[in-house]
């Protein structure tokens, strides 16, 4: 039999793994709940609340609080002077160095200012976000036309020219799916919403390389696209030009022209072009 002092040394030892594993465990769950708040954020797109917070992420308010303070400690997050939560500088950064670090956004930024200066209008670059299209870049054209949206902001796939290029190179089945479900009434009621009619429009302006929408987001606003795609044909970012609406449809207007060839030389600078 083993005596009392082996026993206490074996279950010593058993122990250890245990708490190991238990703190492993805690950590992960306390840093599983700080991408919950940070996600929600960057879901809701505004500032909110640590009880609104809590009850959308399923987590007890006490727990929130304690990850809120923790993370407004170290600028992951800031507060308001009403309590209300929101994305901290300390991400900014870490955005700034990630982007740093990808080709495609530094080619295609210098694109999209060149775009800007032979336009003359705004330029943006688009990606995708789910279910969302979602501003990359953007450079203000020198008119006094005001655009509504600026980088980071999110919107419908279903109200943009970008939306339809960036899923165009899906499979019928999966467009008409993704669309039956994300589809939304737009501000001015113009957005189509129909899946089947909406995944028709979308693989013919991938085709065309070229998708023009006016007014279905904002009032009076027109956007000409392009598709920017990597080696396997897929749209991994859209290069558009936003305007007023009456320049998008003016006769010889050179739009169309110029989106189409900065699309093209961002591809053939990623070395995308013919593949």
């Amino acid at each position: 039999m083993m005596d009392s002092k082996a026993r206490r040394v074996s279950v010593a030892a058993d122990s250890q793994p245990v708490e190991a594993t238990a703190e492993r465990r805690s950590r992960v769950s306390g840093m599983d709940r700080a991408l919950q708040v940070l996600d929600h954020l960057y879901e809701t797109g505004e500032p909110v609340g640590p009880y609104a917070i809590a009850k959308a992420v399923g987590a007890p308010l006490s727990s929130i609080y304690t990850i809120i303070d923790d993370l407004v400690d170290k600028n992951m997050l800031t507060r308001s002077g009403d309590g209300a939560i929101w994305l901290g500088p300390r991400l900014y950064h870490y955005g700034l160095a990630y982007s740093r670090s990808l080709d495609f956004i530094g080619i295609a930024t210098q694109e999209m200012h060149d775009l800007c200066r032979e336009a003359g209008e705004t330029v943006q670059v688009c990606g995708r976000d789910n279910d969302h299209m979602l501003v990359l870049a953007m450079a203000e054209g020198p008119s006094h036309f005001q655009v509504a949206s600026r980088v980071g902001t999110r919107v419908p796939l279903n109200w943009t020219a970008s939306g339809r290029l960036l899923v165009g190179h899906l499979p019928e089945k999966e467009r008409i799916e993704l669309f039956a479900h994300c589809a939304r009434s737009s501000p001015t009621g113009r957005a189509e919403v129909d899946a089947r009619t909406l995944s028709d429009a979308a693989v013919r302006a991938f085709q065309q390389r070229l998708s023009i929408q006016a007014g279905e987001s904002d009032y009076a606003v027109a956007c000409i696209a392009s598709p920017i795609c990597d080696r396997d044909g897929v749209c991994v970012a859209t290069i558009s030009i936003v305007l007023p609406e009456q320049k998008a449809f003016s006769e010889g207007n050179p739009y169309v022209g110029h989106v189409q060839a900065s699309a093209e030389r961002i591809e053939k600078r990623m070395g995308w072009r013919g593949h």
